[in-house]
């Protein structure tokens, strides 16, 4: 293996104003068994890799920089984007399918047809800071893959499902599974270099449509023959797919680094570079070891406690929008404009509760389209997201959705109003994406899944809460339901100008702990509760 100097830039060094103190034990290693020590003053002697760092240490982001984009990430991208399509998009787009066929199938009433939809996402709520500290604590891909077996397994159950209650609770388990999803985009964004990083993120997201695209067609092809239940089963079945890929997907050598297994992160950091044909960093590895991962506290240290306040009111405003605008959309359509809708409110409380519609080719037609709208969103992300920030890209996302929900209140045309949705749409659906990329960057590593876990959480929180605002008080006041979403999404504008770190250019923080963080930008002192090693023998 081809091996090469490396001088470490300041894109990926630690400043003060990163790092924080912390009371954790904390043991820096390295993988090098040929070490000089070299004294100091006070008679301590530590290796001379860390009295001269520039040229003989680095860090995992170092070398994930120097290793670069390659064959290693292209098949990471797929793998991730497969776990996206399948266990994520697919498994909520057959929430559209499944709710009106039983609905006229089973005799269903309203308020059960809708609990069908709020118990996946009382799964996901519930589960979403487990799946984080489980990541944190025991691995990313260990997390992951028990997550997506979970949904596999409870997933094709839900096809045999013989009475309601039964299908009301196998899929709030199948939501809990869906709930660990967000960890595959905390392993992605671990292995991707910092200039690709918020591209392939992004682009995470035209898997999300090709998993709906295929789900809704899956739909076309089994529903007139086969019926719901194979619908249920055949759309886990790419689950199984994925399960078996995850065999080949290493764990992030981040996570190794953290919990102290440098043979594991060398071995997957040379593995990669063979992979992508780029040579390895000269040097010596540095290893963080810290065994408190995971900690809920961690997230509200003073360094990080408003920067998680207002992740987890972003995160919400962002689920409550976006699904708030997918109920809207069909009832301003239905409607013909905004100004006909408390006219048909009063025709549709008339009719028996009971009363029901079969999906038509047209409606699948319209689930499509609906779909393929936030590919504008996206391209417009990505093409703003690395030039004016990850906050100010968030903020105009949501300012945007504001202007076109206060826009709605002229009453517009059924065209006018199409157009005004859609872009509503698509820059919600850009700034979710935008959310996904800045909150791996602002966490360390030993908190990154429980941040992300914790605000997946929040935004189910969104979800559960949007179909009161969207459905029941859409029945008293259209305009006050807009002012609802107009004004939430003004506020999460704010909310993402006031986060206290921008992303941009910034490399994955290894740790939060003040130690660590000197430790980087000054390797020769000696701090306390820190231990030097080499291979494991403290010095």
């Amino acid at each position: 293996l081809r091996v090469v100097k490396f001088r470490r830039t300041g894109e990926s060094s630690r400043s003060d104003e990163d790092v924080i103190s912390g009371e954790h034990e904390i043991q820096i290693e390295g993988v090098r068994t040929e070490l000089e020590p070299v004294e100091l003053e006070d008679g301590a002697a530590v290796p001379k890799e860390f009295a001269n760092p520039t040229d003989d240490t680095f860090m995992v982001e170092d070398a994930v920089e120097a290793i670069g984009f390659g064959k290693f990430q292209w098949k990471l991208s797929v793998i991730t984007g497969l776990a996206w399509a399948s266990n994520y998009a697919m498994e909520m787009m057959i929430l559209s399918i499944l709710a009106p066929q039983l609905h006229c199938e089973w005799r269903l009433p309203s308020w059960q047809v809708a609990l069908l939809t709020s118990v996946v996402f009382v799964g996901m709520m519930s589960s979403s800071t487990l799946w984080g500290n489980i990541s944190d604590q025991y691995g990313r891909k260990t997390g992951l893959k028990i997550s997506v077996l979970w949904t596999l397994y409870y997933g094709i159950l839900s096809g045999f499902a013989p009475v309601y209650s039964w299908i009301l609770v196998l899929r709030g388990l199948v939501g809990f599974g869906i709930g660990g999803v967000p960890q595959s985009v905390t392993l992605y964004a671990e292995f991707l270099p910092m200039k690709a990083r918020a591209k392939c993120i992004l682009l995470i997201e035209v898997f999300w449509a090709i998993g709906t695209v295929f789900e809704v067609l899956l739909a076309v092809l089994v529903m007139p023959t086969l019926g719901w239940r194979w619908l249920l089963i055949l759309s886990a079945l790419p689950l199984l797919l994925f399960a078996v890929l995850c065999f080949w997907l290493p764990e992030s050598a981040r996570y190794d680094v953290l919990s102290g297994n440098q043979e594991k992160a060398i071995a997957t950091l040379k593995r990669i570079a063979t992979e992508n044909g780029a040579p390895m960093p000269l040097g010596k590895l540095i290893i963080a070891r810290q065994e408190d991962r995971g900690k809920m506290r961690d997230l509200f240290t003073p360094h990080f406690r408003w920067t998680t306040l207002l992740l987890w009111f972003i995160w919400f405003s962002n689920a409550f929008s976006y699904y708030g605008l997918v109920l809207l959309t069909t009832e301003f359509f239905q409607a013909g404009d905004v100004c006909s809708i408390s006219s048909r409110r009063e025709e549709v409380k008339a009719k028996c509760s009971l009363t029901c519609e079969y999906l038509t080719e047209e409606d699948y037609t319209d689930l499509l389209w609906t779909t393929l709208s936030e590919f504008p969103g996206v391209l417009v992300t990505l093409w703003i997201i690395d030039r004016i920030g990850r906050k100010k890209t968030m903020a105009l996302s949501f300012f945007v959705f504001s202007f076109c929900s206060l826009l709605l209140f002229l009453c517009v045309g059924r065209n006018v109003l199409t157009v005004l949705l859609f872009i509503a749409r698509a820059f919600i659906s850009g700034g979710f994406q935008a959310a996904y990329v800045y909150t791996p960057e602002v966490y360390p590593t030993a908190t990154r899944a429980l941040g992300l876990g914790t605000c997946s959480g929040m935004a189910r929180v969104g979800a559960l809460i949007t179909p009161f605002i969207a459905q029941v008080m859409l029945e008293s006041s259209v305009y006050l339901t807009l002012v609802v979403y107009s004004g939430c999404c003004l506020l999460a504008a704010v909310a993402s100008c006031f986060l206290p770190i921008e992303t941009k250019g910034r490399g994955l923080q290894e740790s939060s702990h003040k130690e660590w963080g000197q430790e980087m930008v000054g390797r020769g002192s000696h701090s306390p509760g820190v231990t030097r090693s080499n291979s494991g023998s403290q010095e």
